[in-house]
């Protein structure tokens, strides 16, 4: 309790540079009105307001500065503060706490040391009509400015702290224009100096500085994101005794894909990469629970690393608790189909796989979630898809599965190659929804099947998107178009290049599409399956996109892998470049 105490004080140390901060710019202040004062370029700053002043006849630029002088108002800044710490704490699955401690204290304590410095600092108004009615306070600095920079600054910041995808530096630089436009909008209306405009500047980009220090450093990367999962802290007594003991690896087994022989060989890969026998703690799975009690388990522990040996549908059922939590997993495939151990380049071999990415490092890849009809919310990361695909998977035979692996879907394929199409729309990222006919539609996390074969051409587990295919050969010269087409990508050894959206292929057969969020609703139920497993029949699915949601442990080779093959012209099999973890 007394090392918790000391670290808690010792993290706050930096706020007692706020008292050197206000007295900096009481200095500040006091060279602004005194010896400054008649040198240049203070001397001259005076007529920055006059200039101004002279466009005081040009109704929206006079409208428009009263808008942003409205955003530094104290009303404003603190009603937005309120709102957007309610948000932090509420909005969120994971309240962001630190985030909200930090834009409170970020507000609050510029605001004091601007109350503080204005008491020792007076320095009068411009002396020109002013637009705004004038505070009993100095002018120096701005507290218009102060304040938007401390409240949109911090935002901003959070910003690049939480949000994901193209979208964030656009937010970012939308906030971040806030106080400058503020400032300028203040000299304007005839209410500071440019000096002013800069110690308001000064004043809040340093309470920012002392404030993330404080709430925000060394957090940002342990604290969940808004959707992840909560994992409650242990009792200060199961934390003391888990400080002594090798960070715990938890290894979720399929008891049928690996099976107990399997199982001894990856218990001897983990304890030559330091993971000891005490360390392990492993989990079965059963039909009803594919991730077995690994839920619970987190909830009683932070492991350093998961392992998962099991087909698709197992790694899915660990992706589904692990998503967001940055717990590193490591794909052991021991499936039929171990698509998403293909397609980020792993071994086949289990302990050759699992051997060769505890010696890697950890990279962030996408998961997709989906819902429909009958169907919760859950996460994938392969593929989704509905018709043919999901006939395919539901009908393969167990027996032919343990005995011919993947190929068993090739034997339940072939009777359901004269299944009929059906009407379907498909709205992809909020547009206008299009009308088509498809015997199935995929959508991937990532696109390569057995062999090689490029079904989703492009699709990478880390490029933020989704990829979708409408697959609707019509007739034998159909389906000989399409498999053709797919052929000759495998023995051409193209590299894949994503295809552009709306382009059809193969005579029309197949048509791709890339999006952030998709939704498709067929005329009819359809079978529908997930990373190979399937669901409920229904007649929609509605699945977006969890960028860098996930972090998996890959091969140090796996990253540059296919860079080095697009130089040499050759990409034998789709090889993901996931981001690595930060």
């Amino acid at each position: 309790m007394k090392r918790r105490r000391g670290a808690a004080a010792r993290g706050a140390l930096p706020l007692l540079l706020l008292p050197v901060q206000a007295a900096l710019l009481i200095g500040l202040g006091g060279l602004v009105t005194g010896p400054a004062a008649h040198h240049w370029p203070l001397a001259a700053e005076g007529r920055v307001p006059r200039a101004l002043a002279e466009h005081r006849d040009v109704p929206v630029l006079i409208a428009l500065s009263e808008w942003l002088s409205a955003l530094g108002s104290t009303q404003v800044v603190i009603g937005l503060t309120l709102a957007a710490l309610l948000a932090l704490l509420r909005l969120p699955r994971v309240a962001l706490r630190h985030e909200a401690l930090f834009l409170g204290a970020a507000v609050a304590a510029q605001s004091a040391v601007f109350v503080l410095v204005t008491a020792f600092v007076e320095r009068p108004r411009p002396d020109l009509p002013r637009l705004d009615a004038a505070p009993p306070t100095s002018s120096f600095p701005s507290g218009h400015v102060g304040a938007s920079l401390a409240l949109y600054g911090g935002l901003a910041v959070i910003a690049a702290l939480r949000l994901r995808g193209p979208w964030r530096p656009a937010v970012m630089a939308a906030l971040l224009l806030v106080p400058p436009a503020v400032g300028l909008a203040r000299v304007y209306r005839g209410m500071h100096y440019p000096s002013d405009i800069a110690g308001g500047l000064l004043n809040g980009a340093a309470t920012l500085l002392i404030t993330a220090s404080v709430f925000l450093h060394g957090r940002h990367r342990s604290t969940p994101r808004p959707h992840e999962q909560h994992l409650p802290h242990l009792p200060a007594q199961a934390a003391a005794a888990d400080a002594r003991v090798v960070p715990t690896v938890l290894v979720v087994r399929h008891p049928y894909g690996c099976p107990e022989d399997l199982a001894e060989r990856l218990r001897a890969v983990l304890e030559g990469h330091g993971h000891t026998h005490r360390g392990q703690r492993w989990i079965r799975t059963t039909a009803e629970r594919p991730a077995g009690a690994l839920a619970e388990e987190l909830a009683a522990r932070r492991p350093a690393l998961v392992v998962a040996c099991g087909g698709d549908g197992t790694l899915r059922a660990c992706a589904e608790v692990l998503a967001g939590t940055g717990i590193p997993l490591a794909v052991v495939p021991c499936g039929t189909g171990n698509l998403l151990a293909r397609n980020l380049g792993l071994p086949l071999d289990p302990a050759a796989a699992l051997d060769a990415s505890l010696a890697g490092d950890s990279h962030l890849i996408d998961v997709g979630r989906v819902r429909g009809d009958g169907l919760a919310p859950t996460r994938f990361t392969v593929m989704a898809g509905a018709g043919f695909d999901a006939a395919m998977v539901k009908d393969a035979s167990p027996r032919l599965k343990s005995r011919l692996g993947w190929a068993a879907y090739v034997l339940s394929a072939l009777r359901h190659l004269r299944d009929p199409s059906v009407r379907l729309t498909i709205r992809v990222d909020g547009v206008r929804p299009r009308r088509r006919r498809a015997r199935m539609v995929v959508i991937g996390n990532v696109g390569t099947l057995q062999g090689g074969l490029p079904l989703l051409p492009g699709a990478r587990p880390d490029s933020g998107h989704l990829d979708v295919v409408l697959f609707d050969p019509r007739g034998p010269a159909g389906w000989l178009a399409a498999a053709t087409h797919l052929l000759s990508r495998v023995l051409r050894r193209q590299p894949s290049t994503p295809a552009a959206a709306g382009r059809t292929e193969a005579g029309g057969a197949l048509e791709y599409f890339t999006a952030t969020r998709v939704d498709v609703r067929c005329a009819r139920p359809q079978p529908r399956e997930l990373d190979g497993d399937p669901v409920s029949d229904g007649t929609r699915l509605t699945a977006w996109i969890e960028p860098g949601a996930l972090r998996v442990q890959l091969p140090r080779t796996t990253a540059v892998r296919e860079g080095e093959e697009q130089r040499h012209g050759n990409s034998p099999t789709r090889t993901a470049a996931p981001r690595r973890a930060r």
